[in-house]
């Protein structure tokens, strides 16, 4: 009986274990390579692509000069899945591989915070930067300012003209947009709150105008609860329009308690208004800039000269202070004012000594045509 053949195992020699330290070496740096590589690119700057171009004419070909872009617009629209946002941001113009920045997106853990909006990007922003900026909901954000004392007809023309606004009222009148607004039957003017507004690309004027009806809504309410039971203001609305002439009629901001003041002391003893700027209100487009004697005489539902008590409607738009003036009047028996030609108002309380302050204040000027 012949006995089994056991074989040795063959032992690597020194020469094959140096063959596989070598090669495992190689894998090993190829990787942190690798692994460096990807830190670097997601950490550095992406660039935007020359916009290099060729401007064929008279079959000669010329290429244009290069323009210097500082940011790109970045639009994402809801429901975009990541692989969409990489392929919008390298269409959008920067020098980055679409393919990659997906891979980087999944391998984040974020693809799926992506949030939609409008964005802008540098061109020193890392895909790591841009992936925080879309994660974080950071939009490029512009801003409109209303002025206080605009009419309605000024803030539109300021929508019109406000940078990336989307203009849908355009061919709306004033009573459809405050229909779109939830507020039929609601004389616009005075009932958006001057102030700064922020907004993104793409954002439409109408949700801007809702912002600013709802902010008006919120301070007129806070203001009216502060009134004292003595004024004459019976509604919220009352406040308003009184607070649009304080407005319209303030040069220094510290005369509007005193304006206000005059015109309350007017109103509790049946004494019209008698103010000017609700004149220029009812006259509309046609006011050329000179108030005549003759619109003083003229009838309409503004002219206090004309008419008791307040206009039927604000004539501006109201800020803060105005608001506060109205529901709080300095104390005094002051029943005109009259401008002192350095944006203060002399005050009196006497028909006597007003025409002696209009003597005195506006000597020289050009008078009323008659």
């Amino acid at each position: 009986m012949s006995r089994p053949n056991h074989k040795a195992p063959k032992r690597k020699t020194p020469q094959t274990q140096g063959s596989w330290r070598a090669f495992l070496s190689l894998i090993t740096l190829s990787v942190l390579v690798v692994l460096a590589s990807a830190v670097y690119w997601v950490e550095s700057p992406m660039g935007f692509k020359s916009p290099a171009s060729s401007n064929k004419t008279d079959g000669n070909s010329s290429a244009l000069a290069l323009v210097k872009t500082e940011t790109l617009d970045l639009a994402v629209e809801p429901g975009t899945t990541p692989k969409g946002v990489a392929q919008a941001i390298a269409d959008a113009g920067t020098d980055v591989s679409p393919l990659l920045l997906r891979v980087w997106f999944r391998l984040s853990g974020q693809d799926r915070a992506i949030k939609a909006g409008s964005y802008e990007m540098t061109a020193n922003m890392s895909p790591r930067g841009v992936l925080n900026m879309l994660v974080r909901g950071e939009e490029s954000l512009k801003s409109l300012t209303l002025v206080e004392g605009w009419t309605f007809r000024q803030f539109k023309q300021a929508l019109a003209k406000a940078e990336n606004l989307k203009v849908t009222t355009q061919s709306l009148s004033d009573a459809d947009i405050m229909a779109q607004l939830g507020r039929p039957d609601v004389h616009p003017e005075g009932r958006f709150y001057p102030d700064t507004y922020t907004y993104s690309k793409g954002s439409t004027d109408l949700a801007l105008m809702q912002r600013a009806l709802k902010a008006m809504d919120r301070h007129l309410e806070k203001t009216w609860g502060q009134k004292p039971p003595h004024l004459k203001l019976v509604t919220p609305d009352d406040l308003l329009i009184l607070a649009s002439i304080v407005e319209k009629e303030t040069g220094r901001a510290s005369d509007r308690p005193l304006i206000s003041a005059v015109f309350h002391n007017r109103l509790n003893i049946g004494m019209r208004l008698q103010t000017d700027p609700t004149v220029i209100y009812g006259l509309g487009e046609t006011f050329d800039g000179n108030l005549r004697r003759v619109d003083l005489r003229t009838d309409t539902p503004y002219n206090t000269y004309t008419r008791a008590g307040l206009p039927p409607t604000p004539i501006a738009m109201p800020g803060k202070a105005a608001l506060m003036a109205a529901i709080s009047p300095a104390p005094t028996n002051a029943l005109y004012f009259v401008a002192k030609g350095d944006g203060s108002s002399h005050f009196s309380q006497s028909l006597n000594e007003h025409n002696n302050a209009v003597n005195k204040y506006q000597r020289g000027l050009s008078k009323q045509d008659p």
